[in-house]
């Protein structure tokens, strides 16, 4: 049975505010966490009615430091309905926010961009704080951990064994050139005990262009993302994890709905409740383990059609719903940026391997 672990990175949008201005709390949860557009809400309200309807469970990874600059009610209007509907609430946190909370903030005039960027002991006080924040707001004590950014390094899991958290996610063995500086690599794809906790490596598939490819909605197709579960399944892999955001299934102006990554979603949570040898997780009821075996997991791989048929995909998706006219890769996933070059190659490969 494999463990399939829904993670939603759940957050106000740090740019937002830092434009618009400390009064933009209402006008934020609207656009970031309810997304609430002219066409209807695709949030984690929407997200939450999706899995429920297929019997699954997910787990919402809730940034609480914009509490101490809108106070606690501010994260327990995340908190509440998410446990209210039976889901996880683990923690997760940008640093971010510390440029903008003055005499608020915890380390004084201290700023930067990931939790990598301060001391150990600055990363303790930081999640000490966020726990008591998250608390303050309706959640049990977290377990796990994801860096916003994935930008966490080797003391902040010191650091969360300090202040008791048991598990992090923060490495993804897809994003070699990504923020996160914890001393693991590509090869380092299953749960593993490193600095006195359990790191839980996100997903990843092989890429017909060469690496891997990493495991967040939209990242992957639906076809894809199914047949990296088939995969986990078929090589008895115990856990595989997949990426989401409480905003990703806007267009990138957060303004529209992008129908096709709508779509994906709804797929997989489809097919997911269907799928024998797979069930959804939380970290609120089953743990993931260290793996035993001392080999890396194998990975699916690299298939032309299906990549290539994936890049078809997100090429239409970014000149309905990208803010650029050159397509881009996923919104935040730290992957490299789409070419249209790069497209090309893909579909090259793809052609090749039809003919062959």
């Amino acid at each position: 049975m494999v463990a399939l672990y829904i993670t939603i990175d759940t957050e106000y949008e740090f740019g937002f505010t830092r434009h618009r201005g400390l009064s933009s709390r209402e006008e934020n949860f609207r656009r970031s966490i309810r997304c609430a557009t002219a066409e209807g809400e695709v949030g984690i309200f929407h997200q939450m009615d999706v899995f429920d309807r297929h019997g699954l469970k997910a787990v919402f990874f809730v940034d609480p430091l914009p509490a101490l600059l809108w106070g606690t009610r501010a994260i327990a209007d995340i908190v509440e309905p998410i446990l209210k509907r039976g889901h996880d609430v683990q923690l997760h946190l940008h640093t971010e926010w510390l440029e903008l909370l003055g005499n608020a903030n915890p380390l004084g005039s201290r700023t930067g961009a990931n939790i990598k960027d301060f001391t150990r002991a600055e990363q303790v006080v930081l999640l000490e704080t966020a726990i008591d924040l998250l608390m303050r707001a309706g959640a049990p004590r977290p377990v796990a951990f994801r860096a916003g950014n994935y930008g966490a390094n080797d003391d902040t899991l010191r650091a969360l064994a300090k202040v008791g958290l048991t598990h992090d996610t923060s490495h993804a063995p897809a994003l070699a050139a990504g923020e996160c500086a914890i001393g693991l690599g590509q090869e380092h794809r299953r749960p593993l005990r490193r600095h006195g906790v359990i790191e839980v490596p996100i997903g990843c598939i092989g890429d017909a262009l060469g690496g891997l490819r990493h495991a967040q909605l939209t990242a992957l197709s639906y076809r894809e993302i199914v047949a990296a579960l088939r995969h986990a399944r078929g090589n008895d892999l115990n856990s595989f994890t997949v990426v989401s955001h409480s905003f990703e299934l806007l267009c990138r102006q957060r303004t529209r709905i992008n129908r096709i990554v709508q779509r994906r979603f709804a797929k997989v949570c489809e097919h997911v409740e269907q799928m024998e040898g797979v069930t959804t997780a939380t970290y609120a009821d089953c743990l993931p383990s260290p793996s035993r075996q001392p080999v890396p997991a194998p990975v699916l791989a690299p298939a032309p059609l299906l990549n290539g048929t994936r890049i078809v995909e997100q090429v239409v998706a970014n000149a309905l719903y990208g803010r650029n006219t050159v397509p881009h890769d996923d919104e935040g996933s730290g992957a490299e940026p789409m070419t249209v070059a790069k497209a090309l190659r893909y579909l090259e490969i793809a052609n090749r391997a039809r003919i062959g």
